[in-house]
């Protein structure tokens, strides 16, 4: 332990204690003192701010960057991943599911229907645009050949 400081200021006497504060960087930090952290924190012996005090981290971020790298709480789906969901939980995300894909078919079914409409509504202004105009929208070409194919057959 440091030896404490007296300063006198005002008439009054102040006793300080001097501590050893040394600048630490994100390198200072091996992996297994992060993981202790992080076990720390997640058992609840200390909350951030505590562990953050306690072995003078200075980042505000520091800890939490660690429990999403390194811990087992499940950010994206904002459940813990060690923590197995119940079968009324189970049953509840799949009828979330099932009720979503329900709502995906209809919305599919009704743009198709919309689809077909269409293609029905454009074939019958083409056949009232030939009867009309007495000429053919619609044309039937053979396929054409290939001029390869086209040589070949000349020559035999």
């Amino acid at each position: 332990m440091s030896r404490p400081e007296i300063t006198i200021h005002k008439k009054r006497i102040f006793m300080k204690e001097e501590t050893n504060y040394v600048k630490r960087t994100q390198r200072d930090y091996t992996l297994t003192f992060k993981l202790n952290v992080v076990r720390e924190v997640e058992s609840g012996e200390l909350s951030t701010l505590e562990a953050k005090k306690k072995y003078g981290i200075q980042g505000d971020s520091t800890i939490r960057n660690w429990l999403r790298k390194y811990g087992k709480y499940d950010w994206e789906n904002q459940t813990p991943s060690n923590m197995p969901k119940s079968p009324e939980q189970r049953i509840l995300e799949l009828e979330a599911k099932v009720k979503l894909l329900e709502k995906q078919k209809a919305q599919l079914e009704r743009q198709n229907y919309i689809a077909d409409a269409k293609a029905v509504i454009f074939d019958m202004m083409i056949d009232i645009a030939e009867e009309e105009y007495k000429i053919d929208v619609r044309k039937n070409y053979k396929p054409a050949q290939s001029i390869v194919t086209a040589k070949k057959n000349k020559k035999a």
